[in-house]
């Protein structure tokens, strides 16, 4: 093991990474040192005291540097005086510690009666019982006995609200500052705060609206006692009765491991039912963090508004006659038969469905929605295999270009927040400003539409800036579609590309091109043969069959209704019935990703599998099965038995997917740090990953082939100006929104963390037309669409654009990408 060190702890001499923390070097040799303030992801603060030990270093001989014996031939050590907080300490050659002595015994006895001389009697009904690190640790270290006199008892409030998601117990709290220093020093959003002084301290949320963060419910996974619970948990169910299922987010490209903690529930007519999501580590991908959107936004899988039964021309009827209906209509359609499908579609699913167009002589597979190009680029110079952000640093540099990123991929931006942390040059570039620049140190802004030209061009006005990312040991560029049309994207990409390889960043572990495509499983559709150009060529010559397989056109694109009523027949498999469904003259009811299981792809091209965790809504079956009872009857085969069947086909069919069966999926390795379930008082509740850590694709580059430099054919957007009406209208993506799949947790919790409709609009611009912040205004696209929305004057749009996010107005639908409109006020 290079670059370790020898101590002692206990009288055992063990060998570790060298400079390393001592409470983290204990744990990794199966030595437990009990802390409360001390987390494995953040800097040590030596508040609690629980990991007070005896420490001391060996003597050595100042001539021969040799350690120098006692009279009975054991090495001599100098102590320290006093004890010591292991967690304020890193491990050096020759350092010996004990934590067993009676002294030690004491101090943590000691640290515990003090903590719990005003800690409620709670445990019967707090929610973090039986994973309570309070609890275990004075099971295991404190007293048996209280001598606190109940008439001095610190009596506080018990259920205060420091936001609309998380709830904060006063009494239970133990100013460990763990939640404090997450959101500062993790998360970069200082909404918690402590207030008033001794015994009177607790916590207070410090911005409007409360706890406004992305990443709060993290908070109540590292909180080591039940002070801080969650509204969507709380009194929801005991640990003990859970059974925890691993999984994937399905919200984004991250791919975040994630654990379904479900039970069978009364509520859910005594199926198993999701009680609560908890993040699963894996280092690679999102450490043991989540958003709060892969957290509470998993309402959808049991909403009442699920489609159950199959429908023909609206009515319910049996699998067996939706089948025929499907097979008869494409039996009709002399091969004229596609397919667009989108991102929560599985591989599995992708795979079945291919099989179903190829069957009949078709390959046209589009990708919905058709915002984002240059799958091909990240197969070819994606992030290098191995690539973990957490080792991003001094001498590193990361890109991020045209996406918004911490409402596009919140986890992305929780990591590159901290490698500038670690000091990597961040730069952010896009036309407006974005959250990401508070956690950048360098922002630089282009002309809307013109993120290409402004990357391709980057040697001509912004030469340093340019020479500063050419010299970086490690460059990654993060790739966005954000203010561009689909070939803006592609050039986008295509500039992007070809800087890394000009520049010598492709085929190593932390360089390469990463994108924010939309969904789960936007590298899977790629692999497996779906492209947003052929939904281009869908939309622009409509096939009499069209099947769309977990996508909502008419709800996403203005444009939709009219190229949809140029298909004779449309097939949808989905969840809801959504307007596409409504429209179509087969729809075939679908498992959500709780209730089958499956396999994504993520950003960085990493095959992560998941499990069934849920039980099944009504009629539903996994899209894969469907798909492939039609492959069937067309006579492609038999029909396949399982998902796991399927993705061993898909690894001997598909070169990718080459060693992705679910065996290899499902493997795992030990991980630093550890985090587990027994000893929850160090890394918190978030689950030790017994699902797998997936296999990751590797890139062109990663086989050594040689990727040469693409043309950039740079789109750019038109000039317009407010004066004669026309406005530069910029789709934006905000993480809490509007969409099917998030409505139900708007109804259960979200609601007040989701925004009104809005638009923003600069003062140069909106002072013309005579609006005024707060106004309600009418935004016109192109004469296709109009919505009546609250106009911002807040400085968010350049000058000539108008942003207007998506997914906020759920009865009419906004453009996918840039487009022209116009703006004018209206009356309330």
């Amino acid at each position: 093991m290079a670059d370790t060190v020898k101590i002692i702890i206990d009288d055992k001499e063990f060998e570790v990474p060298a400079g390393i923390n001592l409470v983290d070097a204990s744990k990794w040799v199966d030595v437990d040192i009990p802390v409360f303030c001390y987390h494995p992801k953040m800097a040590p603060v030596g508040m609690c005291r629980m990991c007070l030990v005896e420490m001391g270093s060996l003597v050595r001989d100042k001539d021969t540097k040799q350690v120098v014996m006692d009279d009975t031939g054991k090495p001599q050590v100098r102590w320290f005086p006093k004890l010591q907080t292991a967690c304020t300490s890193t491990v050096s050659d020759g350092l010996v510690i004990r934590t067993k002595t009676n002294q030690v015994i004491d101090a943590e006895r000691n640290v515990l009666e003090f903590l719990l001389t005003s800690h409620p009697l709670d445990c019967p009904v707090c929610d973090k019982g039986g994973e309570c690190p309070l609890q275990n640790l004075t099971m295991e270290h404190g007293p048996s006995t209280s001598r606190m006199d109940f008439k001095d008892k610190m009596h506080l409030d018990k259920h205060v609200p420091l936001g609309d998601l998380i709830f904060l117990d006063e009494e239970r709290c133990i100013q460990c500052a763990r939640c404090i220093r997450f959101q500062g020093e993790i998360a970069g959003d200082d909404v918690l705060a402590f207030h008033e002084r001794g015994r009177a301290l607790q916590i207070i949320t410090v911005s409007d609206p409360g706890f406004d963060s992305y990443f709060s419910g993290n908070t109540t996974d590292i909180c080591p006692v039940g002070a801080l619970t969650t509204e969507d948990f709380r009194f929801g169910a005991r640990p003990w009765e859970l059974t925890n299922v691993p999984s994937i987010c399905p919200h984004c490209p991250v791919g975040c491991n994630i654990t379904l903690s479900t039970r069978l529930d009364r509520d859910f007519g005594g199926r198993s039912m999701i009680k609560r999501v908890m993040p699963r580590q894996n280092e690679q991908v999102n450490e043991i963090w989540i958003c709060d959107k892969g957290r509470f936004g998993h309402h959808f899988t049991r909403s009442e508004g699920r489609l159950v039964r199959p429908q023909v021309n609206g009515k319910e009827v049996s699998w067996a006659e939706a089948l025929t209906a499907v097979n008869d209509a494409i039996a009709n359609a002399a091969g004229s038969v596609a397919a667009i499908a989108g991102p929560g579609m599985t591989n599995e699913d992708l795979y079945e469905l291919r099989r179903v167009i190829t069957t009949l002589g078709g390959d046209q597979l589009g990708v919905w929605p058709p915002t984002h190009a240059g799958a091909d680029l990240v197969a070819q110079v994606g992030v290098g295999a191995g690539t973990n952000l957490s080792g991003l640093g001094k001498g590193d540099a990361v890109l991020i270009i045209a996406t918004d990123l911490e409402e596009e991929a919140p986890v992305w931006r929780l990591r590159i927040k901290q490698a500038c942390d670690r000091g990597a040059l961040v730069v952010v570039a896009n036309a407006r400003t974005t959250s990401m620049d508070q956690f950048s140190r360098q922002q630089v802004r282009y002309n809307t539409g013109d993120a290409a030209g402004f990357l391709t061009n980057l040697g001509s006005s912004h030469a340093e800036l340019r020479q500063s990312l050419a010299d970086a040991k490690n460059l990654i560029v993060v790739a966005g579609a954000e203010g561009l049309t689909l070939d803006g994207s592609r050039a986008l990409m295509q500039a992007a590309a070809n800087f890394l390889i000009e520049t010598g960043h492709t085929g190593q572990a932390n360089n390469g091109l990463m994108a924010t495509f939309p969904g789960a499983n936007g590298m899977g559709l790629y692999y497996l043969g779906y492209t947003p150009e052929a939904t281009q060529a869908i939309v622009a010559n409509p096939p009499k069959v069209l099947i769309v397989a977990q996508a909502t056109p008419i709800e996403d694109d203005p444009a939709a209704g009219a190229w949809l009523s140029q298909v004779d027949t449309i097939i949808t498999l989905g969840l809801f019935p959504d307007e596409t469904a409504i429209r179509a003259t087969v729809a075939l009811p679908i498992q959500s990703f709780a209730e089958r299981d499956g396999s994504y792809v993520n950003g960085e091209r990493r095959v992560q599998r998941f499990y069934t965790g849920q039980g099944p809504m009504g009629e539903a079956l996994p899209a894969w099965q469907v798909l492939s009872r039609i492959a069937e009857k067309l006579g492609a085969g038999r029909a396949r038995l399982s998902a796991a069947a399927v993705m061993q086909e898909i690894s001997q069919q598909v070169p990718a997917f080459a060693g992705a069966r679910y065996g290899e999926l499902a493997k795992v390795v030990k991980q630093y740090p550890l985090i587990g379930r027994e000893d929850v008082y160090y890394g918190g509740t978030a689950y030790d990953n017994k699902g797998g850590l997936g296999v990751q694709i590797p890139t062109a580059s990663d086989n050594g082939e040689t990727v040469a430099a693409g043309t950039v054919s740079v789109d750019v957007a038109p000039v317009v100006g407010g004066s004669d009406g026309d406005f530069l209208v910029v789709p934006t993506v905000r993480l809490y929104n509007r969409e099917r799949t998030f409505q139900p947790s708007e109804a259960a919790l979200m609601a007040a963390r989701i925004p009104a409709p809005y638009v923003e609009i600069s003062s140069a611009d909106a002072g013309p037309l005579g609006i005024t912040d707060g106004d309600m205004v009418q935004v016109t696209i192109a004469n296709t669409a109009a919505v009546i929305v609250r106009a911002h004057v807040n400085g968010g749009a350049p000058a000539g654009s108008i942003v207007l996010p998506r997914h906020l107005t759920p009865d009419a639908a906004t453009p996918l990408a840039i487009s022209v409109g116009q703006v004018m006020r209206v009356e309330d």
